[in-house]
């Protein structure tokens, strides 16, 4: 009789068993979800992350687009600047022309 436990103690054991089981279940299921949460933003993660890439993509596109524009903007305000100098060195010529033709006018040549 010495092996055998009493019903008392077998019920005992089998109620903490049940408690320690709904226990461990109970942890399974907070343990799941926290899980489940992790996953979730792990995936907003990885879409940030394409966004990035993508976007640095577009900025580096865009920053060869923006030189390309300033040279070529450079190049237009060149050929501005460079017609009004050669429009102002006309009249310049013009003006010491003329003072020059009435000064000789008034010299009688």
């Amino acid at each position: 009789m010495d092996d055998y436990i009493a019903r008392k103690e077998h019920e005992e054991f089998c109620r903490r068993m049940e408690a320690e089981n709904k226990r461990l279940e109970d942890e399974n299921n907070r343990q799941n979800k926290r899980i489940g949460i992790i996953e979730e933003k792990l995936e907003e993660l990885i879409d940030l992350s394409t966004s990035i890439k993508s976007m640095t993509t577009e900025i580096k596109t865009m920053t060869k687009e923006i030189e390309k524009m300033g040279k070529r903007l450079e190049t237009l305000e060149g050929r501005d600047g460079a017609t009004w100098r050669t429009a102002v060195s006309h009249v310049v010529t013009a003006v010491v022309g003329a003072v020059i033709c009435y000064i000789f006018a008034q010299i009688g040549m």
